[in-house]
């Protein structure tokens, strides 16, 4: 190889090191990306008739709660839990209801158990949700430093969901 073409090899190695870099500088650097929307209902058909069972309590407890019927919602949400204590979603209903009641730690415990449940996979949307109740558990205990990241993250992954800092029914 003559001098020559050996420095075009070597300025065209740089140029590729240098895009890989900035290739690779983009990706960590890149925003999360945004979660699809969680929809209950599209989940009410899966799995076995208890499973099925335990989803419609789920769904009557989220219309008392947009109903302004806490008391029903709630007892709902506990026999979806009694009827099957393997549904994640009921657990995440029962943290979103027990952050609204402003029952810190008992939201604190049904968040625990439902990721327990959901695993690492998780299920779509969901993600943003444990981050999300976690994050208004912690401000509601007074835990601001620890809330302030989770809330963030949870806007960032779902920003129409979260972008008040509240979950809805």
């Amino acid at each position: 190889m003559s001098g020559r073409s050996g420095g075009v090899w070597l300025r065209a190695a740089a140029c590729l090191a240098l895009i890989l870099f900035l290739f690779g500088c983009a990706l960590h650097l890149a925003p999360l990306p945004r979660q699809s929307s969680l929809r209950l209902s599209d989940a009410v058909q899966d799995g076995d008739a208890t499973r099925r069972a335990s989803m419609r309590l789920l769904l009557q407890g989220l219309d008392a709660d947009v109903a302004g019927r806490s008391n029903a919602a709630l007892s709902s949400y506990e026999r979806a839990i009694q009827i099957d204590a393997t549904n994640p979603y009921a657990y995440l209903a029962l943290a979103r209801h027990e952050v609204d009641a402003e029952h810190w730690d008992r939201a604190s415990e049904a968040l625990h158990q439902a990721a327990l449940l959901f695993g690492e996979e998780g299920a779509p949307g969901v993600g943003a949700h444990l981050d999300g109740l976690r994050g208004a558990a912690a401000l509601g205990k007074g835990y601001g430093a620890e809330a302030e990241p989770l809330l963030d993250r949870a806007s960032r992954l779902a920003p129409s969901v979260w972008s008040d800092g509240r979950l809805s029914p």
